[in-house]
């Protein structure tokens, strides 16, 4: 079980960088289960109720900011409840490293997408139905997976979270 509810956090992050990256999309499904997770964790490992509650806090702030963000076209909706999903598993001592990491790791993705999408695309590769997400990646009026980088980040971050450290204790 142990493991199980370790891997679970990096599982659900995966899946949502591989989801993004491939659809430009991120499921309300992943975001809910990544909550529910933390829930579930969060009574596993005995998390104290004030501690829970402050973790509660920091998501709903970073969700609050994230939809500002979205309404300003910045950032995509996936993106803003994926941020929040995942702070709700960092807490307040862990949420600025996490969009520090975030920030650097989406400015690096946004920078390779950009080069990538001023090369051209081999004859071969193009109009390819298994390779639409590439297609879809070259095409400039189309946006950047930032899933990507907001899952990466929650990833570097994940072993210092207080679950992490109650579950590999």
């Amino acid at each position: 079980m142990s493991i199980v509810a370790t891997l679970l956090f990096p599982a659900v992050m995966a899946f949502a960088a591989c989801s993004d990256l491939l659809t430009m999309r991120i499921s309300n499904k992943l975001v809910l289960l990544l909550a529910f997770g933390f829930v579930a964790m969060a009574l596993v490992v005995e998390l104290p109720l004030q501690q829970f509650a402050m973790h509660v806090l920091c998501a709903f702030v970073v969700l609050v900011v994230a939809f500002g963000m979205f309404a300003l076209r910045w950032i995509g909706g996936g993106d803003a409840k994926l941020a929040a999903a995942t702070t709700l598993w960092l807490g307040f001592g862990l949420t600025l490293p996490y969009l520090a990491y975030a920030a650097m790791l989406g400015g690096v993705l946004t920078l390779l997408i950009l080069v990538l999408r001023r090369l051209p695309i081999a004859a071969l590769l193009a109009n390819k139905p298994w390779l639409a997400w590439l297609n879809r990646l070259h095409d400039p009026k189309q946006g950047v997976p930032y899933g990507v980088a907001l899952a990466a980040a929650g990833l570097l971050i994940y072993s210092n979270t207080a679950i992490f450290e109650r579950l590999t204790a």
